[in-house]
């Protein structure tokens, strides 16, 4: 049977009993408790449908492991807010037969995860998972999705679906906006273009990014109209290959990690905003052992949630 099953054991890695880290105060938790919480992480080790190179399964345990070695404050927001992890989607003993099997039982924990009074903050594993992770959220009311990555990720689903198929399946079950901020050049077929365009959606690129990051986190928000929610992702492959060399498909001409997080902090600000994720952290990929990667898509975690925990603003 599907379900939530802790994986990982928060400690913190200073000495110093002023060092307070995020494996200091975040909590086990399961999800019938997740409500005593303002955040709450889950973590989807699976890359089944990746396209290219396979690796982000082991994506959610980096990204905790570098989260738990990070410091809680932030210099215009102070600490966060409290933290729980409820562990893993875990399959038991039976392997689901389909993408689309995994996607249907995925969903299920995250409708669960959405209806407790916590903010979800799902750990990735390929980007297929975006769909089931933010599907859910269609069932209560209208829905716009940010999407930080260097591709649309629109195509269509034919065989199974694939890491380049979430924003497809989203649009077919009724998303109402779509903006992808750091989409790279010669990495994005014109059809797929042309799909995101008579939809409406907005496309911010990494030249764009680079320009003005604030402006280009406005025009993702403007996109998004007068939905009554909003769903951020962060496919890490949105960094400069330098920043992440760990994912499926790094290419040079990406955005910078300060700029993510800068965005990232603005979107945190946005009330609206039901859902967050990272996805496409792949440490096998990377070589040597700076995890710049993972470095990086916990970071993004901690900025959105100190940006949350401040109560918003333009820090």
């Amino acid at each position: 049977m599907t379900g939530l099953e802790p994986t990982f054991d928060w400690m913190g890695t200073s000495s110093d009993s002023n060092d307070e880290q995020f494996g200091h105060v975040v909590e086990l938790a399961s999800i019938d408790d997740a409500d005593r919480f303002d955040a709450v992480l889950v973590g989807e080790p699976f890359d089944r449908a990746v396209i290219g190179r396979k690796g982000a399964a082991e994506g959610p345990s980096a990204l905790r492991g570098r989260l738990a070695g990070a410091k809680t404050h932030h210099f215009d927001a102070g600490p966060v807010g409290s933290v729980a992890d409820l562990g893993d989607v875990t399959f038991g003993d039976s392997e689901p037969e389909s993408v689309m099997d995994l996607q249907e039982r995925v969903w299920t924990i995250a409708a669960r995860v959405h209806d407790a009074d916590a903010f979800p903050v799902f750990l990735g594993g390929d980007n297929s998972m975006t769909y089931p992770n933010a599907a859910p959220l269609l069932d209560e009311g209208t829905l716009g999705v940010v999407n930080f990555d260097a591709h649309l990720d629109v195509r269509e689903v034919r065989d199974d679906p694939t890491s380049g198929t979430p924003y497809r399946q989203l649009y077919e079950a009724g998303l109402d906006a779509y903006a992808c901020v750091g989409a790279r050049h010669f990495e994005t077929s014109t059809a797929y273009a042309d799909y995101v365009a008579e939809r409406g959606g907005e496309v911010v690129t990494a030249e764009e990014v680079g320009d003005d990051g604030v402006e280009a986190a406005d025009r993702a928000l403007d996109a998004m109209g007068d939905v009554d929610r909003v769903y951020v992702s962060v496919d890490l492959d949105v960094l400069d290959a330098s920043a992440a060399p760990g994912v499926s498909a790094p290419t040079p001409g990406g955005i910078t990690t300060r700029e993510l997080f800068r965005m990232v902090r603005l979107l945190g600000s946005e009330d609206r905003l039901a859902g967050f994720e990272v996805v496409e952290c792949a440490p096998p990929l990377e070589s040597g052992t700076a995890n710049l990667t993972a470095t990086a898509g916990a970071r993004a975690v901690a900025h959105l949630l100190s940006a949350r925990a401040a109560g918003g603003g333009r820090a």
